[in-house]
């Protein structure tokens, strides 16, 4: 890993078939191997697509509400400063229920490659 600042630039916010907007954040082996951070996005009223990813995954809540469904357990409203923890392999999804955008941050260990996303619908 290398010293460094890394300023989030909103031009670079993409679609995704996810049902979200994303901004890597931070995520290139170069700069640190070990973890990747994207700014996630999603609009009120929608949920993302049902999936897991093969690694762990962590969601810090940034702004608005969502409720979000992990694995067994009952779906839980979240709202800012919230963390969620979501082990390897297990299926997840969240849903704007505010009136703003719900914006959160995905800390992925090891570093997110699309590879080790995998869609459940």
């Amino acid at each position: 890993m290398q010293t460094i600042i890394l300023k989030q630039n909103l031009a670079t916010e993409s679609a995704t078939p996810e049902r979200c907007f994303i901004i890597e954040t931070s995520n290139r082996e170069d700069r640190d191997d070990r973890l990747s951070i994207a700014r996630a996005r999603v609009t009120p009223g929608i949920t993302t697509k049902l999936h897991y990813v093969d690694g762990e995954e962590r969601y810090i809540i940034a702004e608005g509400t969502g409720r979000v469904e992990i694995g067994d357990l009952a779906p839980q409203e979240v709202g800012p400063g919230d963390v969620v923890l979501i082990p390897p392999g297990v299926r997840q999804r969240i849903t704007n229920v505010g009136r703003v955008d719900l914006i959160f941050y995905c800390v992925c260990t090891p570093r997110f490659e699309q590879a080790a996303y995998h869609s459940l619908e």
